[in-house]
């Protein structure tokens, strides 16, 4: 069995896994104990949000999916592969870091700041993982990168550096840039956060685009309106635990738990 096949053992494939299964999932940053047991299931196709205070929980459980943050306990599977361990009979080994590369090529992943290069232009952004990651030719990887800019809405503006674009251009050029290694998974961690109010549609609506197209979607976001309209599942979280789940209406229009009502009451 070779290295990369390795890196997905200690799973029971099934046609009908989850994309995401998190199963007793903690983490520690030293005493402070930031998830305590976080277990869901993220279906295929599905555009999940995780909502919540800050300092609930959620941006670190977004990063312990692709192991941007190693957890302390627990198990969490993307589409059947256990990420960033090997189980070798009831004990987990944590994979080298190239081996854990190669599970993130699969996870697209967008930050609250857009994180581009700001040496290179729009186009040149979005080229340089498929170039370095997977090896296209810069021919292929500039036409790939060509059309996604049209896909974001941003077909002009493929020469254009960081600075030349508006925050939330930035954030449709790095939606782009996770979008060319053709994620099977995006994950975005509060998306639009960092814009000016007038900037955050254009966003939400390639976002919209993408649970359209079928796109598998874990989104850490405070825009209701969004989990509302484009959501097929939510879960609020506090104090590093799963407070309440279901459908967004649900939660959103009827929640259950005190917590979750004293939350909403204060953002809607």
């Amino acid at each position: 069995m070779t290295d990369m096949a390795k890196a997905s053992e200690g799973t029971a494939p099934a046609a009908d896994h989850p994309m995401v299964r998190a199963e007793g999932v903690h983490k520690s940053y030293g005493p402070v104990e930031v998830l305590k047991g976080i277990d869901l299931e993220v279906k295929r196709g599905e555009v999940f949000c995780l909502i919540g205070p800050s300092g609930s929980g959620k941006s670190t459980f977004l990063r312990c999916i692709n192991h941007l943050e190693k957890i302390n306990a627990g198990r969490l599977w993307v589409d059947g592969g256990l990420v960033g361990y090997q189980q070798r009979g009831d004990k987990l080994h944590e994979l080298k870091d190239r081996e854990v590369a190669f599970q993130r090529r699969d996870i697209g992943m967008v930050f609250q700041r857009f994180n581009l290069f700001p040496h290179m232009t729009a186009v040149e952004n979005i080229m340089e993982a498929p170039v370095r990651v997977k090896g296209r030719s810069k021919a292929e990887a500039r036409e790939q990168a060509a059309q996604l800019l049209e896909r974001v809405g941003l077909g002009d503006k493929g020469g254009n550096y960081p600075s030349q674009l508006s925050g939330g251009q930035q954030q449709r050029v790095a939606i782009a840039r996770a979008l060319a290694m053709e994620p099977k998974l995006m994950l975005f961690d509060e998306p639009t956060s960092a814009l000016d109010p007038e900037l955050v549609g254009d966003v939400l609506d390639v976002m919209r685009q993408l649970a359209e197209e079928g796109m598998t979607m874990v989104v850490v976001t405070h825009e209701m309106g969004f989990a509302r309209e484009v959501g097929d599942a939510l879960v609020f979280m506090d104090g590093g635990v799963v407070v309440e789940s279901g459908h967004p209406r649900d939660v959103l229009t009827n929640p259950q738990h005190d917590r979750t009502k004293a939350f909403l009451s204060k953002v809607l």
